[in-house]
């Protein structure tokens, strides 16, 4: 039996960073600029007009940086407005692509070095 601890692979950011998701719906491509709710090293949430399909791949591009990376579609649930937020994750490793660092699995509030600092 697997024993799940909940805990993530990296660090859930909330980082507002612009992005154009494009990809094909019905075989006729689309493309969706959009802001991320939230980012992490393997991913990012992002509210979309569209919805997309789990399991349906589309591609990311970073508006700041104009770099792209294919993603996954993971979970899409109903937000306001005739949204959706939508949970893409990098089809390939990619933890430089947000172009910032993530802190360190084991570093939480209750490490000694934490408390240096704040």
């Amino acid at each position: 039996m697997e024993i799940t601890t909940g805990k993530r692979r990296s660090q859930r950011l909330f980082l507002q960073v612009r992005v154009v998701v494009e990809g094909k719906l019905a075989n006729k491509p689309f493309s969706e600029e959009a802001h991320t709710i939230i980012v992490n090293a393997h991913g990012a949430l992002v509210e979309l007009g569209t919805a997309l399909d789990s399991g349906q791949k589309v591609t990311l591009l970073n508006v700041r940086t104009t770099e792209k990376t294919e993603c996954t579609v993971k979970l899409v649930t109903p937000a306001e407005a005739k949204k959706f937020n939508t949970a893409l994750e990098f089809t390939k490793p990619n933890p430089g692509f947000w172009r910032i660092s993530f802190p360190p699995d084991d570093w939480t509030s209750k490490s000694p070095d934490a408390k240096k600092y704040g």
